[in-house]
């Protein structure tokens, strides 16, 4: 369904609940692997997906429908994952092993994780990545959005968020061809 044939159902008598079911059918996948490539863990990404739909419900009778339904979603999703990082580096804070290693390593130990070596190096090599690096990276190489929504979600602009995403790519690119 299109955001506007949704935005219909929303505003018909008694449609809330049948648009806000119809956003979790056509957005709740995408959103999951999202949060998923942010975090690494299947628990703490579906944790993090209910978080987000939940706040989107909350939201959703102040959302504008000028932006797009995705963007809002993914900005919503986004926050919440940088929310997570952010809380889980200050609880590890006294580690002895870093956050980002210990963020790459959720990758090997992920029983869900069905890739092959390479798939694993990469996400290996993208979990070393700062957060909103990581962001930006996975939404243009696993998402292909183009980076004016990049920007929209991260409420930066283009061209910062282009620069953003070919240094991740030359630093994943590096440290793939010397490991």
């Amino acid at each position: 369904m299109t955001d506007r044939e949704i935005q219909e159902i929303y505003k018909g008598e008694g449609g809330q609940t049948q648009a806000f079911n119809l956003i979790v059918r056509e957005y709740s996948k995408r959103l999951y692997w999202h949060l998923r490539e942010l975090v690494f863990s299947h628990e703490d990404a579906d944790d993090l997906l209910q978080n987000t739909l939940l706040k989107a419900w909350k939201s959703l009778p102040s959302f504008r429908w000028e932006s797009g339904l995705y963007t809002w979603l993914y900005r919503i999703a986004t926050n919440e994952a940088f929310t997570f990082l952010k809380k889980e580096r200050l609880y590890n804070k006294f580690s002895l092993t870093p956050f980002e290693t210990r963020l790459a390593n959720k990758v090997t130990d992920d029983p869900y994780f069905r890739g092959d070596a390479i798939q694993m190096l990469l996400q290996y090599e993208v979990a070393k990545l700062p957060d909103r690096q990581r962001a930006i990276f996975s939404m243009r190489y696993f998402h292909d959005m183009d980076y004016a929504d990049i920007a929209t979600i991260l409420d930066s602009n283009p061209d910062a968020v282009k620069a953003s995403y070919s240094l991740a790519y030359k630093k994943i690119s590096k440290n793939i061809r010397q490991g």
